[in-house]
């Protein structure tokens, strides 16, 4: 997993920096409207929405933006989208794996766009059940080594709130736990100080392929493509790359 989670580390601070950062906005948005109307508008008792609420402030989106997000989400506002989550599952170049979420007010279109970017990239979409089972769901929580903190700081504070490893992956630590501790692991960060950077509920791929450096570049091609649609709020691949290969590519 080395490798894919320092790609998508890299992937995570690019993207604040780089011309797409209107459409991380706007997925970031989507996030929090949704959050706001599956468990309310208040963060205190909505640990999702809290954490989608931080994670866009840490991405910089104006607080004004998320506030009418929640407003919309919860009702004190028109305008809301009746967003649906939709997964597809594919595969990519090299028999990649690859899990795709959607937030949509509009299926047809959601999978067209999937569609379209897979077979003009060199994968394809599969059918239900395909990819699925490769991956689990798991709390995985960054953070940043910023001052002091140190691997021993944020196993100190986790491992009795029920994280299950500490990874370091260069310029941050990834926690991860099973879905139902993400937010008690994040609390237990939080009591102990330790700033963090995102905490999501993601999949994490239970075997990997591994990319040389051409493959590699098809397949971020592909993901680019795939998060380049409108409809798609995150996409899993079970790839495993090289500190070499992350050099070569770039």
């Amino acid at each position: 997993m080395s490798g894919h989670s320092k790609w998508a580390t890299t992937k995570h601070k690019k993207a604040v920096v780089d011309a797409k950062r209107g459409k991380l906005f706007a997925r970031l948005i989507k996030n929090v409207e949704v959050a706001a109307r599956t468990g309310g508008g208040d963060p205190a008792g909505n640990p999702t929405l809290y954490d989608a609420i931080q994670k866009a402030k840490k991405n910089s989106v104006p607080n004004d933006n998320i506030d009418r997000a929640v407003k919309r989400g919860s009702g004190q506002e028109a305008g809301g989208a009746d967003y649906q989550t939709v997964q597809y599952e594919g595969y990519g170049p090299n028999g990649v794996a690859i899990l795709i979420e959607c937030l949509t007010d509009n299926r047809n279109r959601a999978a067209t766009e999937v569609r379209t970017a897979l077979t003009r990239n060199g994968g394809n979409l599969a059918d239900a059940g395909s990819v699925s089972y490769l991956f689990s769901r798991k709390g995985v929580i960054i953070v940043p080594k910023a001052g002091a903190v140190s691997e021993d700081d944020v196993l100190g504070a986790v491992l009795d709130a029920g994280a299950e490893e500490v990874n370091d992956l260069g310029e941050v630590f990834e926690v991860v736990s099973e879905p139902g501790d993400l937010v008690t692991v994040r609390n237990a960060l939080q009591g102990a100080g330790v700033e963090y950077e995102s905490a999501d509920s993601s999949f994490v791929p239970s075997v990997t392929v591994a990319l040389d450096e051409d493959g590699a570049r098809r397949v971020f091609k592909l993901i680019d493509a795939l998060e380049d649609c409108d409809d798609v709020q995150n996409v899993y691949a079970n790839f495993d790359v090289s500190d070499e290969v992350m050099a070569a590519v770039g």
